[in-house]
């Protein structure tokens, strides 16, 4: 399961979570589903290397239910593969924030936006 500490408007890495795909998508919509109600949520997806359709749809998911709460949601540091399949599917466009800066290894990466 993906452990995910939040305070204000949050950038989240979540480390344990290699690929997005069905089996694994309901851990973070368990999560992350009642975060993006409360605040603005960008997603670090640098260390997911595999994404597939129910991965996909836990993304629209988060971020319909974000943008109906007043909130935003998008993520970060995507993976040429997974962006690939974003593109395919054109959330690039919607979803994805160009020229992040990647989380420290050593940190959790749960920080305040700048915002």
């Amino acid at each position: 399961m993906t452990s995910i500490f939040v305070t204000g408007n949050t950038t989240m890495s979540p480390r344990n979570l290699p690929e997005l795909v069905r089996g694994k998508e309901q851990g973070l919509l368990d999560q992350l589903g009642p975060i993006v109600l409360e605040r603005t949520v960008t997603l670090d997806l640098a260390h997911v290397e595999r994404i597939d359709a129910a991965g996909i749809a836990a993304l629209i998911t988060l971020y319909g239910s974000a943008h109906l709460a007043g909130h935003g949601f998008a993520v970060i540091n995507v993976a040429p593969r997974v962006a690939e399949i974003l593109s395919l599917v054109g959330l690039d466009r919607i979803l994805v924030v160009q020229d992040a800066i990647p989380c420290p290894e050593s940190d959790p990466c749960f920080a305040q936006s700048a915002a």
